[in-house]
């Protein structure tokens, strides 16, 4: 009850500032040179991997999703936020977007060459990440990749940190603790991109993204 009760009020919470949200985050690849270079690189090697397929997880109002769409990418998006799917339907009405939840993915099993979880996991409580993984995993076609982004937590003693996030109760992870749980979800990790927080920016957290392949 209490892992649908939080999903429930996160749903609820990114229905309330969906348009906002968008507004905000439609053109943030613009300025982040790196950003757009770890896309590129999730983009080519999924080309190659299955059928070479991909789901932008928590797509949000789509943005991202329509990236991946330009570098060649078969991609569609999911989210649990109706009001998030409807705006990016209306975006990009070209691509395919679904309300889901990633704890349970309408996906058959095996078929995806690619997962995309951008900063879509920082409000799993940590007891379900493990479930969340393994879907993520499940999905995945042999020799396909996960890229998945999230904001660090303060150092290796700490595994998962709480922080105050202005839409709905959050987390952070130490970089080393989540690639453990990839790995024993099956997924290993190829590499990762460590971005130091700019002056300017207003969470002053390293920012996180893990690049790994299941065997």
């Amino acid at each position: 009850m209490v892992e649908h009760d939080v999903l429930g009020a996160t749903r609820e919470a990114y229905d309330a500032v969906a348009s906002t949200y968008a507004q905000l985050f439609r053109g943030e690849l613009r300025d982040r040179p790196l950003d757009r270079a770890v896309l590129g690189a999730f983009a080519e090697l999924v080309r190659g991997s299955g059928d070479g397929r991909v789901a932008d997880l928590g797509c949000g109002p789509g943005h991202i999703t329509a990236h991946l769409g330009e570098l060649g990418v078969a991609v569609f998006g999911v989210d649990a936020s109706p009001a998030m799917v409807e705006l990016a339907r209306q975006a990009y009405p070209g691509l395919r977007f679904d309300v889901g939840s990633m704890a349970a993915l309408d996906i058959a099993d095996g078929v995806l060459g690619g997962v995309l979880s951008r900063w879509s996991v920082i409000h799993t409580p940590p007891r379900e990440l493990p479930a969340v993984l393994a879907e993520f995993h499940r999905v995945l076609a042999p020799g396909g990749h996960l890229l998945i982004g999230f904001w660090a937590s303060d150092g290796p003693s700490h595994p998962t940190q709480v922080f105050d996030h202005t839409v709905a109760p959050a987390y952070r992870w130490s970089p080393d603790h989540l690639a453990g749980m990839l790995r024993d979800s099956g997924l290993a990790e190829v590499a990762r991109m460590v971005r130091e927080p700019q002056p300017t920016d207003r969470r002053q957290f390293q920012e996180v993204q893990l690049l790994a392949r299941k065997a």
